[in-house]
């Protein structure tokens, strides 16, 4: 059977449901993600501000100079989750496989669903209709065979369009795009290709895999097969659903001056890994390995981290271990511009203790936790902080993918249960 596959994107997702809360926003140029004279980067930007070269990932201070005139928004990651659950809500009416790949959008496999919402066309309009009823946001969908040409197709339909690339298509409607088009292929990765003569995705099409393989590695090789317009390579090999799992879990934090005080430093540690637990608790993972990212004021990077004899999931003992990294590896008296926390080599489930009163003594730390996770659901990330990160409480990153995204949860569960049949 022909695969069909819808790629929903949520139009300016983040700028749509602030303009709900403030109408005044509307036809207005907003840039949500923060002061524009922070550090930070735009989380989003509103198609007006887009006219004047304003676009994801840029710098907010970059942002500010180029257009000016823009309301810059803090952004509310609460609202946010809220409104990624109702689109998921309505996603799943659709289809039974659903995949969210980040907070603003998400793979269907309409496969087979036609004696239900009709042909593909008929089904995108029906979700529009039910998008914008229930949720009062507009969002544009990418139709095609392939999840890679189906992404490709919603960036192209944007904003609250529809495109559908017929079987048999694909090839001749990626050829004429430009490398940069092609998810995954950042500035780095064109620079590369560019190199070799190619500009576009079908001069890549043409390559020889093999030959590709051996001048630009593996991750080429798959990209080529991609240009063709094929799923190849990560998570393209799986089904949607299918393995959703996070092969890592972090988070970070760019000071807006370069900070120098010990204790305003260990306190964001303690915030950072109560973040990171928070994650790895919802999807009922425990890490084996624990990582600290130090950026010091003049760019310098490093990464230390340290392999544990038991997996963990609590925010004291992963605090305790960077916290320890960090007094290792900080220079007396030196700035630091960021620092970040990353967890890896996940297992379901933790190690056997080694003795009973430690056992008794993490699940009474394991319940409190999830007490705190639960009013942080409701009352946002800051409603609820152990002691020592009190005095780190910054603005949640509206353009990382958060806690509680829609369908992770759900997941797991699913796969939990079955395991247990």
């Amino acid at each position: 059977m022909e695969r069909t596959y819808f790629h929903v994107d949520m139009d300016a997702f983040f700028v749509s449901v602030e303009e709900l809360y403030d109408p005044s926003l509307k036809g207005k140029p907003v840039v949500v993600g923060g002061k524009p004279n922070e550090r930070g980067v735009v989380a989003a930007a509103s198609y007006a501000a887009r006219k004047f070269g304003v676009h994801s990932a840029m710098p907010l201070r970059t942002a500010a100079k180029m257009c000016p005139q823009a309301v810059f928004v803090e952004g509310h990651p609460e609202r946010y989750r809220e409104y990624s659950g109702r689109v998921h809500t309505v996603l799943e009416k659709f289809s039974p496989l659903v995949e969210m790949a980040s907070i603003d959008e998400a793979y269907l496999d309409m496969t087979g669903t036609e004696r239900l919402h009709g042909p593909a066309l008929r089904a995108a309009h029906l979700l529009h209709e039910t998008m914008k009823r229930e949720t009062n946001l507009n969002c544009s969908i990418g139709i095609a065979g392939a999840r890679v040409v189906a992404k490709i197709c919603s960036d192209q339909a944007k904003p609250n369009g529809v495109l559908w690339i017929v079987p048999g298509a694909e090839a001749a409607f990626l050829a004429p795009l430009e490398i940069r088009r092609m998810p995954g292929v950042g500035k780095v990765t064109e620079q590369k290709l560019q190199e070799m003569g190619i500009r576009l995705v079908g001069e890549l099409a043409k390559w020889d895999v093999e030959k590709v393989r051996e001048e630009l590695g593996e991750w080429a090789a798959t990209l080529a097969e991609k240009a063709r317009g094929t799923d190849a390579g990560g998570w393209y090999d799986t089904a949607i659903g299918e393995n959703s799992d996070a092969k890592s879990i972090s988070h970070e934090h760019t000071f807006s001056r370069d900070e120098g005080d010990t204790q305003a430093l260990e306190s964001m540690l303690a915030r950072l890994s109560e973040m990171v637990c928070r994650r790895l608790r919802e999807q009922k993972l425990h890490a084996r390995k624990i990582e600290l990212k130090l950026r010091f004021a003049d760019f310098t990077t490093i990464t230390r981290g340290r392999t544990v004899e038991h997996p963990t999931q609590l925010d004291t003992e992963v605090f305790g271990i960077v916290r320890e990294l960090f007094r290792a590896n900080r220079k007396a008296g030196s700035m630091i511009r960021l620092l970040g926390v990353k967890v890896a080599s996940f297992e379901d489930a933790p190690a056997e203790q080694l003795a009973l009163l430690d056992a008794g003594r993490d699940d009474r730390m394991r319940t409190a936790l999830t007490t705190m996770d639960k009013l942080r659901d409701k009352f946002g990330e800051n409603a609820v902080s152990l002691a020592t990160g009190m005095k780190a409480r910054f603005r949640e990153k509206t353009h990382d993918n958060p806690a509680a995204l829609p369908g992770k949860k759900k997941s797991r569960e699913s796969r939990d249960s079955g395991h247990k049949k």
